[in-house]
């Protein structure tokens, strides 16, 4: 069954100015607006990226409103992709391991981690397997710095969930209410 979803994206802050509402997947934005200073999430869970063709820095936004792109943890107003989140209801698990290839200490959570190193001793996650829902991980605690999304499957890198450095301060699960 495929998820629904909507999201509107807006070119100025709190709501205003032109918007583009967007129900599926979205390689190509920039012919719909040319920033992006607010968001509104009516359903679903989206990841949005800064570039073309899902590339670039991303951020997971839930269902609820951003006024302005700070509150999305976004270094500026371009978003040029999104796409529809599909694997957030139901059970959340994941296992992170301190080595690649899944090697060294494991531990498996299935709750939100403000602070990883309150009990995984290790400040890098070098590979992760995501056995159920869709997990995000950011560069600091307390849900700060980049984002990056994890679905279902295995990460024997960190280069396969997209970060240049093995650096996991906080991961909560993509929730969709």
């Amino acid at each position: 069954m495929d998820r629904v979803g909507k999201i509107i994206f807006y070119e100025d802050r709190s709501f205003q100015g032109r918007c583009y509402e967007c129900s599926s997947d979205c390689p190509e934005l920039s012919s719909h607006f040319s920033r992006c200073n607010s968001i509104r999430v009516e359903s679903g869970a989206w990841v949005i990226f800064e570039r073309p063709n899902f590339t670039g820095y991303q951020y997971v936004l839930m269902r609820g409103e951003y006024p302005d792109f700070q509150r999305w943890n976004g270094f500026n107003d371009t978003i040029r992709s999104c796409r529809l989140i599909r694997h957030t209801s139901g059970m959340h698990r994941i296992r992170v391991y301190e080595r690649p290839d899944f090697s060294g200490q494991m531990m498996e959570f299935c709750e939100d981690m403000p602070t990883l190193q309150d009990r995984f001793r290790f400040r890098e996650v070098h590979s992760a397997h995501v056995q159920d829902g869709a997990w995000v991980f950011y560069e600091h605690p307390t849900y700060k710095g980049r984002q990056y999304l994890l679905e279902r499957g295995e990460y024997r890198r960190h280069s396969e969930w997209g970060a240049l450095h093995p650096t996991v301060g906080s991961f909560r699960r993509v929730l969709d209410f």
